[in-house]
This record gives structure tokens, C-alpha cells and sequence, in this order.
């Protein structure tokens, strides 16, 4: 698996954990970040940037 596939992976995993976010009334804050890493997550796959992909992938994976 090459970085661009792990980052997609983690993307999708986070996009299914905020949905559990999104169901519960306390759950605001922890999905507004989760969003902001996924949006970091998509720029850096846009520009191509390498150091901005691997630093999303570890803080995707800190997503739980």
C-alpha cells in the first residue's frame, strides 16, 4: 500500500467514525476536527504535497 492508499483508508474510516459523531449531541466538536484533518487530508493529495500526506495519515490514525 503506497502513501496516497493510506491516506484514502484513513479517510474513509474517519468519514465512517463521523458519522458516530454526528448522532450524538456531544459529538460537535469531535467532528468538527475530524472534518478539518480530512479536508488537510485532501489538500495535501491535491497539491501533491508528501509532507503534508504523511502528517495527515498519523493524525487520521489518532482519530478514534
Amino acid at each position: 500500500m503506497n502513501l496516497i492508499e493510506g491516506l484514502q483508508k484513513e479517510m474513509n474510516r474517519c468519514r465512517e467514525l463521523l458519522k458516530e459523531y454526528d448522532a450524538i449531541p456531544q459529538g460537535k466538536f469531535g467532528a468538527i476536527m475530524i472534518r478539518d484533518e480530512i479536508e488537510k487530508a485532501e489538500k495535501a493529495i491535491a497539491t501533491g504535497d508528501t509532507v503534508a500526506m504523511m502528517q495527515s495519515l498519523e493524525e487520521l490514525k489518532g482519530c478514534n
